[in-house]
């Protein structure tokens, strides 16, 4: 959207300093501060997570469950939120986002909106996904909710949703501030939930793009949707709390992996260590569908049903994740109840299937009853009697 307009002198010196800033580094605190990033690592080690989307299943975790401030990946969670209302119809990526005095008073990355600025909502969500801008995120979130307050309260609800017990947003940008955190296995969690939308990903893979007709360059933070194969997208972070902040998803044949380093002292260590992970996972993963020994699965012993027994079946069928070349040494054990009291209700619970390698867990699934099982009584008593003497 072409939009011209008078740049006064304050403007224009604000917009230069925040160029040249970000022409030194992606990785320099975006809140005042004075901590090093010595002094952060102290603060915050480093935590980092590696699962596998589909399954949820962790290959490789450390310090995954600590509380920490987690910067702009904040934003994952917004970019969520506005994806599922675009979704639902609630949200048109083509309908007018009026800027107010507070989306553009924000600091940091920003797009210099001014107060009564118009753009569509896809321009904002461009600029929050590519550049990360604040601005855009606060002018958006108000836009859909009312209020950043209100719209917080959404993305605290959505997480709870997710199971994120260990996450709770106070700003919907991921300023430092008191009470707003959230660990490497709950970002994992929303970002795997994000990457299920397709409505973005063309923005998380842009490298460069332009708004005002021009007039403002959005450079991606982040780098390895440059180089990385399989690279579906991802989200930086840097503030003087969280350091230096990415989770990222990738794709490589039927594996999908996100990635999540919390508390770099480095721009660069942050890339470093994703791509570490991801490697990690590709070259020592697979998935595996678990065998079902049929044989295992007798029948059970129904009290006082109009039928004797039911048959048990494995609930769940999905896929797991397991190390490459191991699964002639994968083992199956298979627990059932002795007996059960009707009624029965379909998919009630009557044993466990587990999937094992080298002692330690690879899936695990419910046996449950096949069928409903009603409780025998006179009235079905006497009916059955009727039907056998009928059918003689």
């Amino acid at each position: 959207m072409k939009r011209m307009k008078t740049v006064n002198l304050s403007n224009l010196i604000k917009r230069l300093v925040c160029a040249a800033a970000a022409a030194v580094t992606l990785c320099m605190p975006v809140l005042s501060g004075t901590a090093s990033a010595e002094e952060s690592a102290e603060k915050n080690p480093k935590a980092e997570i590696l699962i596998e989307a589909e399954t949820g299943q962790v290959l490789y975790s450390e310090n995954a469950d600590l509380k920490l401030p987690m910067a702009s990946v904040t934003k994952v969670m917004a970019l969520l939120i506005w994806a599922e209302e675009i979704e639902e119809g609630t949200l048109s990526l083509e309908e007018t986002v009026k800027a107010t005095s507070y989306a553009a008073s924000m600091d940091g990355s920003v797009i210099w909106l001014e107060a009564g600025e118009e753009m569509t909502a896809a321009e904002l969500i461009e600029a929050v996904m590519i550049s990360s801008a604040n601005d855009a995120c606060v002018g958006l979130a108000e836009h859909t909710a009312g209020s950043e307050a209100q719209f917080v309260k959404q993305m605290n609800r959505r997480a709870a949703e997710l199971g994120m017990k260990n996450t709770r947003y106070k700003n919907c940008v991921g300023f430092d501030e008191e009470g707003h955190y959230s660990t490497a296995r709950d970002i994992a969690t929303v970002t795997a939930e994000l990457m299920e939308h397709e409505v973005f990903r063309g923005w998380m893979l842009t490298w460069l793009d332009y708004l005002r007709g021009g007039e403002t360059q959005l450079v991606n933070t982040n780098k390895l949707v440059r180089y990385y194969d399989g690279i579906l997208g991802g989200k930086t972070g840097t503030t003087d709390n969280a350091g230096c902040c990415l989770t990222v998803c990738a794709e490589r044949g039927d594996m999908r992996l996100v990635a999540v380093t919390l508390g770099n002292e480095s721009d660069e260590e942050r890339f470093d260590s994703a791509e570490s992970l991801l490697d990690y996972g590709f070259g020592s993963f697979e998935k595996f569908s678990p065998e079902i020994d049929y044989s295992q699965l007798d029948p059970i012993k129904v009290k006082r049903g109009v039928e004797s027994e039911t048959v048990p079946v494995v609930e769940d069928r999905s896929e797991c994740v397991i190390k490459k070349g191991r699964s002639g040494s994968v083992k199956y054990e298979y627990t059932f109840v002795e007996e059960l009291e009707a009624p029965v209700e379909k998919g009630q619970f009557v044993g466990e299937y587990l999937v094992t390698l080298d002692g330690i867990e690879v899936f695990r699934s419910d046996i449950v009853a096949e069928k409903d099982i009603p409780r025998m009584d006179f009235l079905r008593c006497l009916w059955l009697i009727l039907s056998e003497m009928i059918t003689m």
